[in-house]
């Protein structure tokens, strides 16, 4: 009785209400996944995990209009973040309206790449595109202002009515095609705009910001641009890699191996969120900045762990539980596949800080080692097995790098402060 009345007797702090609005949109965004790993089958998941790889690669690249936000939404004020924040919305949904309709117009070409049923479901998916990127600019002004209860609001709203209206069809009316689940995204996103301060968006003329400014975004739109893409790459090449060089079937049991196995990353993306505004606000006041980045690292690197001992302990009653006995034969490779994502989720981490800071050798480096996991698989796709184990040896490699380019960093900065 005592603890409980000291666990209310404590306030939760705006991050931590986040955190675990973070966890419940994971956790929704899994069961989303799950029941249609279960619904649809190895076969018909594949075309799902499809889509759902299109909406991360789409999430990546709205992410550099994001992470722009949220620094500058630190760094500017007033008038300077009214003019500044204007002309991103502007930005941001000339490119979403352009790479929507690349993907309306080449829909029959993605069909035919990544072998799925339908062309439809890239048509419906490419209408929601600019959207997207008007949400991620949204959420990336909440971030910077660390308005953490309205940034909440509109991941739980985009999570929820994908959750509800794509599985309310599936089920209730007894559709299962493709189609139905590129709904369900396109609507999510409307969802997920919510709630939006219209007065900020304006295709009116826009006060143009001072050269240094000017300049100072776009170094930084131009670094995190190019992290986004690495990221895609690594996070998202297996799947389609697999998707191109396997049996539809095989490749449904890749995406369920995928997904549980990505749960270490979906989490440290939680940490990443709380991390860029902390840091760019301890560097706006000449603080040290590295506090910031070793708890982070380890709670990412105590929850890695724990996730692995599981995953290597009782593969099978996970893939059982999770999505059903047609997917046990990834059992064997859970566990490995969860070592290659803690690996990346940890380097992430690095990455993301020197982002915070405008370092870009980290960028560089994630960048060399993305493609470097991308020729692997493409030379060494004999089995599964043999893609996770590319994909594993890629990681390390990159998780080694950055651990010796942040203690480089660190003894060059202690001996500059020396002299």
């Amino acid at each position: 009785m005592q603890v409980l009345a000291t666990l209310k007797s404590r306030k939760l702090t705006p991050e931590q209400l986040f955190m675990l609005s973070v966890l419940a949109v994971n956790g929704g965004n899994y069961l989303y996944n799950l029941i249609l790993g279960r619904v649809l089958g190895p076969a018909q998941f594949a075309d799902a995990a499809v889509l759902i790889t299109f909406l991360l690669v789409l999430s990546f690249i709205a992410m550099t209009f994001q992470l722009v936000t949220a620094k500058f939404s630190v760094l500017f004020e007033d008038g300077l973040f009214k003019s500044f924040i204007a002309k991103v919305y502007k930005q941001a949904f000339f490119t979403g309206l352009l790479l929507g309709l690349l993907i309306i117009v080449f829909a029959s070409q993605l069909q035919s790449l990544f072998n799925t049923s339908s062309s439809s479901m890239f048509v419906i998916f490419g209408f929601g595109v600019p959207l997207y990127f008007l949400m991620s600019v949204n959420r990336g002004a909440y971030q910077g202002k660390k308005a953490y209860k309205s940034l909440s609001i509109t991941y739980q709203a985009e999570m929820l009515s994908r959750l509800l209206i794509t599985l309310g069809i599936i089920l209730l009316c007894n559709i299962k095609s493709s189609w139905v689940i590129a709904i369900g995204i396109l609507l999510s996103f409307g969802f997920g705009l919510f709630p939006f301060k219209a007065k900020q968006f304006s295709f009116k003329k826009i006060a143009s910001l001072d050269n240094t400014y000017s300049k100072q975004i776009k170094r930084f739109y131009l670094l995190t641009a190019f992290y986004e893409l690495t990221q895609i790459i690594i996070n998202n090449s297996d799947i389609l890699l697999v998707k191109h060089y396997f049996e539809t079937y095989e490749a449904g049991l890749y995406a369920s191996l995928a997904l549980i196995g990505r749960i270490v990353y979906f989490i440290a993306w939680m940490f990443v969120m709380l991390l860029l505004p902390a840091v760019v606000a301890l560097q706006k006041e000449g603080k040290d900045t590295a506090s910031v980045l070793f708890k982070y690292i380890g709670y990412i690197a105590v929850i890695s762990a724990i996730i692995i001992l599981v995953c290597l302990g009782c593969p099978e009653l996970i893939i059982k539980l999770l999505f059903g006995e047609a997917y046990i034969a990834m059992a064997p490779l859970l566990w490995k596949y969860a070592i290659a994502t803690s690996m990346f989720a940890i380097s992430n981490i690095f990455a993301y800080y020197y982002l915070s800071l405008d370092k870009y050798v980290p960028v560089i480096i994630s960048g060399i080692f993305g493609m470097l996991q991308v020729a692997l698989v493409i030379f060494y796709h004999d089995s599964l097995a043999q893609v996770v184990h590319m994909q594993i040896i890629a990681m390390a490699l990159l998780l080694v790098i950055q651990l010796v380019f942040f203690r480089y960093k660190i003894l060059r900065d202690k001996k500059l402060s020396l002299n």
